[in-house]
């Protein structure tokens, strides 16, 4: 089991959710965290907690979806973190809205964020990664990139996208002793689902909850550097 004490990890959309319990578990095997996302009040209060483990713990705000946000934040977070050994792609948006009632502009704006953001973020963070010879590449998919569904065509287009992005770059880059990992969870309690109606807040008994994804992804990065999560499908027990 690999000791991941003092790795450096980037979240995108680390501010709540998915990224932030992620955050959290991070901090508490002794990962120095940055996450990112586009309300800096929320980031600074989610920083504040995982400051508390004892670890070097920073945020910052752009949209995952415009590149040269990216390339300028990306850098100064890996100057100031002194390097990057984890990156975990979670940053997305959801809408549901039929096929021709959902708008052009929400649609588009949803593979920008979803498929574009993931694919800058990568870009950026992956030439660290090839030059160290080691590292771990995270991206959150969804049962939704499995199968497609009524009323989420532009949210499950754009899961199945970053499946079949993630699975291609995990076999370019063995070679480079670089873990690519592809989640696709099943509904999780989050804010985001909670907007959306698809889950009530205070369901933990029978919908999945941030903190399982997350202990899932450390499980994942604490095997032997000779072994790789490829892929994995986080479901309740609770039909």
């Amino acid at each position: 089991m690999s000791n991941l004490k003092h790795k450096k990890a980037i979240i995108t959309g680390g501010s709540r959710g998915l990224g932030k319990a992620t955050a959290i578990a991070f901090a508490k095997e002794g990962i120095d965290v940055a996450i990112t996302g586009r309300n800096e009040t929320v980031l600074k209060e989610t920083v504040a907690e995982l400051e508390v483990f004892g670890v070097n713990a920073t945020y910052a705000v752009f949209d995952v979806g415009n590149y040269e946000a990216v390339k300028s934040n990306i850098k100064n977070i890996i100057d100031t973190l002194g390097g990057v050994d984890i990156l975990v792609n979670n940053a997305g948006i959801a809408a549901v809205g039929s096929f021709n009632d959902m708008p052009v502009e929400q649609w588009s704006e949803m593979i920008q964020t979803n498929v574009m953001g993931m694919y800058y973020v990568t870009k950026e963070v992956l030439p660290h990664l090839i030059e160290k010879n080691e590292g771990d590449i995270i991206n959150v998919s969804s049962t939704a990139g499995l199968n497609g569904n009524a009323n989420i065509s532009a949210y499950s287009a754009s899961k199945f996208a970053v499946i079949g992005m993630s699975e291609s770059l995990m076999k370019e880059v063995r070679k480079n002793n670089i873990r690519v990992n592809t989640l696709t969870p099943s509904t999780i309690e989050t804010d985001m689902t909670i907007e959306l109606g698809i889950t009530n807040k205070g369901s933990q008994d029978n919908v999945l909850q941030p903190e399982d994804f997350a202990e899932l992804i450390v499980a994942g990065l604490k095997l032997p550097r000779r072994a790789m999560l490829k892929g994995a499908a986080l479901w309740s027990t609770n039909p």
